[in-house]
């Protein structure tokens, strides 16, 4: 059992989802915004505003650059 984490903005909720093949993904409306080693660097990139563009600036909706903050769901992969 794994995990995956989301982050509610006032833009709608960001993920940040495993797969099969060790990488996590920066996930915004069903679009991967990145592929990432682990979910803390996914979650500094969103923070930052360092991802691929969902169409504005991830960095100006207060989210969290420490995953400690995001909300964790158990998933099975």
């Amino acid at each position: 059992m794994t995990v995956r984490y989301s982050f509610a903005t006032r833009r709608g909720t960001f993920h940040i989802i495993p797969t099969r093949d060790g990488r996590w993904h920066a996930v915004f409306n069903d679009q991967s915004l990145g592929s990432y080693h682990t979910p803390a660097q996914a979650a500094d990139d969103l923070a930052m505003g360092t991802t691929f563009s969902p169409g504005f600036d991830t960095s100006v909706l207060g989210i969290s650059d420490d995953i400690g903050d995001w909300d964790r769901h158990p998933i099975a992969l």
